[in-house]
């Protein structure tokens, strides 16, 4: 199972956190491509001397955000009675691509997945894969 990554487990990477480069790092090793999106990366990118960041980057698939998708984050986000676009992108592309999300706003997005038909599992940052590559 792959999983997509939320801005937190980005700002960790951009800060050296060793676990979150182990986990990143284990993936690919293991051929599991990371996901994220286009508007997770918005919200982290702040500087092009962010060379952290860009470098976690470089092993993901950033996945885009247009008008289809903003519909059905606008309808999730109803259902779930939130108002964080970025979080529910994320959880929508998690059930799109069959990943986990991996975030640091660990009730948000569960709150979120639970409005789906098929809830997505949500991990935390520093429990996001132990080591192993899924």
């Amino acid at each position: 199972m792959s999983v997509v990554y939320d801005t937190g487990l980005l700002v960790a990477a951009e800060r050296g956190d060793r676990a979150v480069w182990a986990d990143h790092r284990a993936r690919l090793e293991a051929g599991v491509v990371p996901l994220t999106t286009a508007p997770v990366v918005a919200q982290a990118s702040r500087s092009p001397r962010q060379v952290q960041l860009r470098r976690l980057l470089r092993g993901c698939e950033v996945v885009g955000f247009g008008p289809a998708e903003a519909h059905e984050v606008g309808a999730l986000l109803g259902r779930a009675g939130t108002s964080d676009v970025v979080d529910a992108h994320v959880v929508l592309t998690g059930a799109r691509y069959g990943a986990a999300a991996v975030t640091s706003d660990i009730a948000d997005l569960r709150r979120l997945s639970e409005s789906l038909d098929a809830p997505i599992e949500v991990r935390g940052v520093h429990d996001s894969g132990q080591r192993h590559p899924t």
